[in-house]
């Protein structure tokens, strides 16, 4: 029988979490803690490290920039894996994924940003195979949640005429962060059509959105985010396209708009969501739907669930992934309900009109 040093062990189950102090890091180093994870509290500001009361609560907490790629080496000594929850993506990721290839540690980020998660896979799936790491861009909210729910309506289908995606939220309070990476992220967006990643239409498509109960119908318009790259990664789709509802959009526009600010004792806001995913297959449709509260908040369970499944060794792939090119997807999913979320799919022989 092989058995594990207790130093082995404990390194397993280290994560590092660059971007500790900010919203989303906060509940993902929260999260560590409830699964029974040893996290460290990476940051690029003492200060902010400081007042986020991590070392009261027995985390220890490392400083490293992306600027110097040997305190990122420090910060990553007797980690198994880092995620990364420091935005803007464009600057943090590829400094981060290069410090993972040196440490060989796992590494997963919650990117929201196309050319972020674009870059990654481009300049590191042949080093990242080679090193034996699994490197996994944007498990968050916009990006692997859309890929989990879609990899899950194909089922056992092999390719598909189209992927609907439709996102809708009942509010948009936005981090620091997201106003940070939407200030520095000004690409053009991506989509898939007859199978290849175009640029997409401007002005971009508006609809209107039959979405289940609590929303109805709703107005949304062409958004797509880094689910596009992630599904075209590993899934035979002709034609992909995502939506968003108005009503976060006129939020976050709105410069306002406050940051999300606690309304329950896990320190979620009250912000809800639904995300709805339609495939087609010529006349046959098939779908999933899920439904949660705040979107920063959701981000911890869903990345920490796919690296405790790394570091658990269930994933034999080396390299850059998609989450559903290597989770099983209904499984993941459920595995976050009810506490995180509720998840239901189904099919029909037509599609419903939206």
């Amino acid at each position: 029988m092989i058995t594990l040093s207790t130093a082995s062990f404990e390194s397993k189950r280290t994560v590092g979490v660059f971007g500790s102090s900010g919203h989303t890091g906060r509940f993902v180093v929260t999260e560590l803690l409830r699964r029974g994870f040893t996290p460290i509290a990476i940051g690029r500001n003492e200060a902010s490290l400081a007042a986020s009361g991590f070392s009261n609560a027995g985390v220890e907490t490392r400083i490293a920039t992306v600027e110097d790629p040997v305190s990122l080496d420090r910060a990553l000594t007797g980690v198994s894996a880092v995620i990364n929850c420091a935005g803007p993506f464009l600057d943090t990721a590829e400094p981060l994924v290069a410090a993972a290839l040196r440490s060989g540690v796992h590494y997963l980020d919650v990117t929201a940003e196309q050319p972020s998660a674009l870059a990654t896979f481009e300049r590191f799936a042949a080093p990242a195979h080679e090193a034996g790491v699994i490197i996994v861009p944007a498990m968050g909210f916009y990006g692997g949640f859309g890929d989990l729910l879609a990899t899950a309506a194909m089922e056992d289908w092999s390719w598909a005429d189209e992927i609907r995606i439709g996102i809708a939220l009942d509010s948009w309070w936005p981090t620091q962060g997201t106003r940070l990476t939407g200030e520095r992220n000004r690409a053009r967006r991506l989509i898939i059509a007859d199978g290849r990643l175009e640029p997409l239409a401007n002005p971009a498509a508006t609809a209107s959105w039959n979405f289940p109960k609590p929303f109805g119908v709703q107005e949304v318009i062409e958004l797509p985010f880094t689910e596009t790259v992630l599904i075209g990664r590993h899934l035979r789709v002709s034609n992909l396209h995502s939506y968003l509802n108005l009503t976060p959009l006129r939020d976050i526009r709105d410069t306002s708009t406050p940051p999300p600010t606690p309304a329950d004792d896990a320190g979620r806001s009250a912000q809800t969501f639904l995300m709805e995913v339609i495939v087609r297959q010529g006349t046959e449709v098939r779908r999933t739907v899920a439904r949660g509260r705040d979107i920063y908040a959701f981000t911890a369970p869903l990345v920490v669930e796919a690296a405790q499944r790394i570091l658990d060794g269930l994933v034999r792939e080396r390299g850059v992934l998609a989450p559903g090119a290597i989770f099983d997807a209904p499984n993941f999913l459920r595995a976050l309900a009810p506490q995180h979320l509720t998840f239901e799919s189904g099919s029909s022989s037509s599609a419903r009109k939206t």
